[in-house]
């Protein structure tokens, strides 16, 4: 039996920081319960203020976009610039600075529908090129699901974390038709 219940996708705005926040801290602890802290550590998002700060910047930064199911957000995309970490586009593009869905609802395809939305996005814009940074270390399972969302891998970078390990990354691009 399939569910039949309909995922929406509405922009976000200044009082979806908390939002974002609650979704970050529940993937986390998603991932920390499968022994898999390297790509956003072990603590919650909202204990650390630069996740805090990051929060607030995209809920009013006008890239915020929320996947809503039964009026319940289950995941945030967040669009614009490509971070100062990963090599430059060599043409315009449409950037996905952040995907993060509420792992309780996994298997009703969030995820690859908020990418769907960030395609159509760029498209929108006139836009060719629709890239995302990802997680590139352990099984590169992440790199995979971009992979079977129509991304290809491209440049692999590593960002320095002083007194951490260095945070393995992966750049995917997706061209737009």
């Amino acid at each position: 039996m399939s569910d039949q219940r309909t995922i929406t996708i509405r922009p976000g705005g200044a009082d979806d920081a908390a939002t974002v926040l609650r979704l970050l801290d529940r993937a986390t602890a998603w991932l920390v319960a499968r022994g898999r802290t390297g790509q956003w550590g072990t603590e919650p998002a909202s204990t650390d203020p630069r996740r805090i700060a990051q929060a607030d910047a995209w809920a009013t930064g006008g890239g915020l976009h929320l996947a809503v199911l039964d009026d319940i957000p289950v995941g945030a995309l967040v669009v614009g610039s490509a971070t100062d970490y990963v090599p430059p586009a060599t043409e315009p593009e449409l950037y996905v600075n952040l995907l993060v869905t509420d792992r309780t609802h996994a298997g009703l395809g969030i995820g690859a529908r908020l990418l769907e939305h960030a395609a159509e996005l760029a498209r929108a814009r006139g836009l060719g090129l629709l890239r995302v940074d990802c997680y590139g270390g352990d099984d590169r399972a992440l790199v995979r699901f971009y992979e079977g969302c129509g991304f290809t891998a491209t440049d692999r970078f590593t960002v320095a974390r002083p007194g951490r390990e260095p945070w393995p990354g992966q750049v995917l691009a997706r061209r737009l038709g």
